[in-house]
């Protein structure tokens, strides 16, 4: 886990978290009708390849993408692929990690593919509700189950379900870092979040129920049940005050 000491590794955070969400903004955009996740993965690793960052997905545990393209079903960990094209009325969840001058910004957002379900829209607007509310309770003095209830609360209020098995984490220099930060937990539980701690909060909620399966290319999850799933993150900073989201396009 990176302990920010300076504004130098502060600014160090904020570039790389920069980076990831301006990858993440262009993925976004080009996520419409008749695109591959092929073609997204490329797309955003030449952008943040000319930014002077890299993607650090590609060759991790073996992963053969440089970004994680997750549609409908998928929870997570989605391989790109020419023969995944994106059709009207899917979702996408894009999962973006962007490395620059040896520091780390995580960030995924689930977006519409053109039209899309009020079902899909009511789970993706739940999502990014937890993501913030978990945010909230990212203050020094709080611990990580404070994060956990917060997520957990709000996802279960809409009906839906805290995906199993997978879960937050801290960043700095490296991808995944202590402490891990679940989607459920008990409130005033785990880790003390202190000043200087990164972490990535990342709410992964699926339609029904928290089961999954991981198919066999051995990376995609999947809902056991076939129904929507959505994911969003954000690599966030603890401070002495408000939390600070660093992956935001303009600092």
């Amino acid at each position: 886990m990176i302990q920010i000491k300076n504004k130098e590794e502060l600014k160090g955070m904020m570039k790389a978290g920069e980076l990831a969400a301006q990858a993440l903004a262009l993925a976004g955009k080009h996520a419409v009708p008749g695109i591959s996740t092929w073609e997204l993965d490329k797309i955003v690793d030449d952008f943040v390849r000319s930014k002077g960052g890299h993607s650090p997905c590609k060759g991790y545990g073996g992963f053969p993408g440089h970004n994680c393209f997750s549609i409908n079903e998928e929870l997570i960990h989605g391989i790109p692929s020419k023969r995944k094209i994106l059709k009207e009325g899917d979702i996408l969840s894009c999962d973006i990690v962007a490395e620059l001058n040896d520091y780390m910004g995580d960030n995924t957002g689930t977006f519409a593919v053109g039209e899309v379900s009020d079902e899909a829209k009511r789970l993706m607007q739940y999502t990014k509700e937890a993501l913030f509310k978990g945010i909230e309770q990212a203050r020094a003095g709080n611990r990580v189950g404070d994060i956990s209830h917060a997520i957990e609360t709000h996802v279960k209020s809409g009906g839906y379900a805290v995906a199993e098995k997978f879960i937050g984490h801290g960043i700095g220099h490296e991808m995944h870092e202590d402490p891990e930060v679940p989607n459920e937990g008990k409130a005033g539980h785990g880790p003390r979040l202190m000043p200087g701690m990164t972490i990535a909060i990342e709410p992964m909620v699926n339609s029904h129920n928290r089961k999954v399966n991981i198919l066999n290319d051995k990376w995609t999850v999947v809902t056991t049940d076939g129904s929507l799933s959505c994911h969003f993150e954000h690599t966030v900073a603890i401070t002495n005050g408000e939390p600070v989201i660093m992956t935001l396009e303009n600092h």
